[in-house]
């Protein structure tokens, strides 16, 4: 049994932005973008009211990288602290499969768009969980050929 909150504070200290994310490989090479804080991350995002997390991911990444996907699997989940913001996101990822071969574009959100094979991730600056998410995603891949 959790105890009960003693102040309007105690409950707002405990509650955390969700945000969807989605790992997308197409031709051996994960999309990731470079945000304000020079890291690289997975595209994604928040879900707005009415839409699945399925639906949010796919919406986010045609919103920030003009790329179509399929949504799969959950990947993985966890909490992450944003040390710039001193705040804490809960985060999903899905496996995504891109539906079309066009070029990814970086939208006003990012600054930057990559294409990154899998070998290369372990040394880009990004938080530990999306390279556990990119890891399980290729892996599954390469488990599952499609």
């Amino acid at each position: 049994m959790r105890p009960a909150a003693t102040s309007t504070s105690d409950v707002v200290d405990r509650t955390f932005p969700v945000s969807i994310k989605g790992v997308v490989v197409r031709a051996g090479k994960v999309l990731l973008l470079r945000n304000d804080r020079a890291e690289w991350e997975l595209p994604g995002g928040r879900i707005e009211v009415g839409e699945t997390p399925e639906e949010c991911v796919a919406r986010e990444i045609r919103e920030e990288a003009q790329w179509t996907v399929r949504t799969g699997p959950i990947l993985d989940t966890w909490m992450y602290y944003i040390e710039g913001d001193g705040k804490f996101v809960f985060i999903v990822t899905y496996g995504c499969m891109p539906t079309d071969d066009t070029d990814p574009v970086v939208s006003h959100e990012h600054t930057e768009v990559g294409l990154f094979a899998e070998d290369e991730v372990p040394n880009l600056v990004m938080p530990d969980g999306y390279k556990r998410s990119i890891a399980t995603w290729f892996r599954l891949l390469r488990e599952n050929p499609r």
